[in-house]
């Protein structure tokens, strides 16, 4: 997860004619769906009924209605996106559920899959942590986390009241999320610093 992120080019539904690239089998690797707009959860139940592996990242967030009742509502930790762990040759049937929009592809069009760690990270150490999402930063300064599911992730540092926030960058989506840590969690980047273009200086 880095900072200097950039939006891929989704594979459009109109795409879904088959592709010679995609037939051999292959593991399945993890890959992020773009669905329409708070057809997040919906999309994950069409998923579940299909027998299609998938991730979709909540995060809880208090809410106080008009009337003055207060609910936690649990929401889609990178609004617009769910994962899936398919084959490439599978991509039809993600392509046919109700609400998907898109699979997420590389500059040249093929489907481009997710870092396995990066998955791996969020489904076992989201819900030890306090995480919300965050808007993409492209400079500031540079941590690593040294402990936890998160260990080895780097990212950009930054304060909301007294704690302390590393802000993580999904590239491919281009999404982030602040994830709460302390500060004795984190050693700084040799690099150091981000400048305005987003790369990293000395």
């Amino acid at each position: 997860m880095s900072e200097n992120a950039y939006r891929q080019r989704p594979l459009d539904v109109s795409e879904r004619a088959s592709d010679c690239r995609f037939d051999s089998p292959v593991v399945p690797k993890w890959f992020a769906v773009f669905t329409s707009p708070r057809h997040e959860k919906r999309v994950g139940h069409h998923f579940s009924l299909r027998d299609i592996e998938h991730y979709l990242p909540l995060y809880r967030s208090p809410r106080k209605w008009r009337n003055g009742l207060k609910v936690v509502l649990d929401l889609p930790l990178f609004p617009g996106y769910i994962f899936v762990r398919i084959k490439r040759a599978e991509r039809v049937r993600v392509l046919e559920v109700p609400g998907v929009l898109a699979v997420v592809g590389g500059p040249a069009g093929e489907m481009a899959p997710l870092p396995e760690a990066e998955i791996d990270a969020l489904r076992s150490g989201l819900h030890l942590r306090l995480a919300e999402p965050h808007p993409l930063l492209t400079v500031g300064q540079r941590a690593r986390i040294r402990s936890g599911a998160f260990a080895g992730f780097e990212g950009v540092v930054v304060r909301k009241k007294n704690s302390l926030r590393v802000v993580l960058t999904m590239d491919l989506i281009m999404q982030s999320v602040a994830v709460e840590v302390d500060g004795e969690e984190l050693e700084p980047v040799v690099s150091g610093v981000l400048n305005s273009s987003g790369s990293c200086t000395s």
